[in-house]
């Protein structure tokens, strides 16, 4: 009977313990979003380019005052487009400039660089669903490109090279933010497509660089001959710029409802692109 009434008491205490046991490894449960984790990845993209600020920040905002001032330099006499100043109609398609490529690349070397060093397990392994990876890098991306911009526009006016008053701040909201996270999608993409560096420099050189370069950035399309005037409104990057461009002259080449209606089109079908390629584990898994 003693020895019953040991052996019950043995097994309390062990069901006890293991009770204790469970309650202490227990797997943490988060709702229908870890906001915990998505805010410490958006953090985590964030302090990556902040820790580096003299080559993510201050090198764009230099090589966009570089553009400003060759420009300014090269054509002193170049007449006013469509009754704007050269100085503020080129500005606000550099600024773009520098918030597009921005975001690009840091979504871009945060895959590749992860991939490349093989620690991408630092963030699949975490409490994170694939949705709440593409918001975190994507957020981080964005916001890389957007301060880029913010430091541009702030040092153009500083320096006196172009009037960037803000005529329309729906405009300029729209415009900076789609185009951030339209561009740090496709530098999601890139990066998780990329299996090297080379492969990412390809991206670059062969389809944002022309992309930027003949969507009016430095000129009207209207330069253009025809078939590439009607051409160029097909570039997605040229709406972007125009409506951007809109925001500060009260100017547009092009349909402002059209361009912005393409520009969140292709922005949301980039981000859940981004969303479909990381719940498929696509050169991310083994």
């Amino acid at each position: 009977m003693i020895d019953q009434v040991a052996n019950s008491k043995d097994e309390g205490n062990s069901s006890s313990e293991n009770t204790a046991y469970f309650n202490v490894v227990r797997p943490r449960e988060f709702g229908s979003v870890n906001f915990l984790g998505l805010k410490t990845l958006y953090k985590r993209e964030v302090n990556r380019f902040l820790k580096v600020g003299m080559q993510t920040l201050l090198a764009p905002v230099v090589s966009a005052l570089l553009f400003m001032a060759i420009f300014k330099l090269a054509f002193p006499e170049r007449s006013d487009i469509a009754g704007i100043a050269f100085g503020d109609f080129i500005a606000p398609g550099i600024i773009m400039m520098a918030i597009m490529n921005n975001a690009f690349q840091n979504t871009s070397s945060s895959i590749t660089i992860a991939k490349v060093q093989g620690n991408t397990t630092d963030f699949l392994m975490a409490p994170l669903s694939s949705l709440e990876l593409a918001l975190g890098f994507l957020a981080g991306g964005a916001t890389r490109g957007i301060l880029v911009g913010l430091v541009t526009m702030i040092c153009i006016g500083v320096l006196g090279v172009a009037n960037v008053s803000v005529h329309s701040i729906p405009a300029f909201l729209f415009y900076s933010i789609i185009a951030s996270f339209m561009m740090a999608a496709i530098g999601l993409i890139g990066g998780i497509w990329a299996e090297k560096f080379d492969h990412l420099a390809a991206v670059t050189n062969f389809i944002i660089l022309p992309m930027t370069m003949l969507s009016g950035t430095f000129y009207p399309i209207t330069v253009f001959s025809e078939p590439f005037e009607t051409l160029s409104h097909f570039n997605p990057f040229f709406h972007l710029i125009d409506g951007f461009r809109y925001a500060f002259t009260g100017q547009a080449e092009g349909s402002l409802l059209v361009g912005a209606s393409v520009s969140l089109i292709i922005a949301a079908a980039l981000c859940g692109a981004c969303w479909a390629v990381l719940r498929s584990g696509y050169k991310m898994k083994a």
